[in-house]
């Protein structure tokens, strides 16, 4: 057999085929031929992403209708009708926190003003202390029930990289115990490991990115909401404070 017939049937068994390529690396393919330990950390981090996803869609959803909630809410307040009717009709189910702190505040208002509290001029001052506390506490309630479950973007954001990391090294090292046993340097013995081993960088990175971003984002607009209801709180201790003294007058 002469030398140009040793390379054609060379290159026939060492190149794979087209299809062969596009049969033995699809995603597919790679995570069912990765080992065992590689397809955990596949799945841990898909799993992350969709869990990473499902909390974007809803704290991002659940912002926009607090926000127009708030919006309606503070048209009502601000219209200049009676506080105490705009209390009797949203206290038994407030459906933001900004009418959720307006409803504490009322509620603990009345609950003075019953007791003669607002009355007495040397527990006024106390009074409106309670009243602030009461609002702080109800925003700091739902701050903390709004922000749930935004740490895990954080930690997502975070670790993810270095999981893909992990499952990348396992990848190479299984590239390498493949050339040993076969003692075979050829791109068709290392490919395999590789492609396994860029295959969970690459979900990794797609679960990180974009949770880094989203918790970025959603931690702006939640600060925002938080600047706003502890200035809605001011606002309404300013009228409380009012109230007061006209009533000392």
């Amino acid at each position: 057999m002469d030398q140009t017939t040793l390379q054609a049937v060379s290159s026939q068994t060492l190149a794979p085929t087209a299809e062969t390529v596009e049969h033995g690396f699809s995603m597919l393919d790679m995570f069912w031929g990765a080992d065992p330990i590689i397809k955990i950390i596949m799945l841990m981090l898909v799993a992350a992403s969709f869990w990473s996803w499902t909390i974007i869609f809803q704290k991002t959803i659940r912002l926009k209708k607090l926000t127009d909630a708030a919006d309606q809410f503070e048209e009502a307040f601000w219209s200049g009708g009676a506080l105490d009717d705009l209390y009797d009709r949203i206290h038994n189910r407030p459906q933001d926190p900004l009418s959720a702190t307006f409803c504490a505040a009322m509620k603990e208002w009345r609950r003075s003003v019953s007791k003669g509290i607002a009355k007495a001029s040397d527990a006024r001052g106390t009074m409106q202390q309670r009243i602030e506390r009461v609002m702080h506490l109800t925003i700091n309630r739902e701050m903390e029930d709004l922000e749930r479950y935004l740490g895990f973007l954080a930690s997502t954001g975070s670790t993810a990289p270095f999981i893909g990391l992990f499952g990348t090294v396992l990848g190479i090292m299984n590239s390498f115990q493949s050339i040993a046993i076969q003692q075979n340097t050829n791109l068709a013995v290392v490919a395999p490991g590789i492609a396994e081993a860029l295959f969970a960088t690459a979900i990794g990175l797609v679960a990180a990115i974009p949770a880094v971003i989203a918790y970025n984002k959603l931690s702006s607009d939640m600060n925002r909401y938080a600047n706003r209801l502890e200035a809605f709180a001011g606002e309404f201790t300013g009228i409380i404070s009012r109230q007061l003294e006209e009533g000392a007058a």
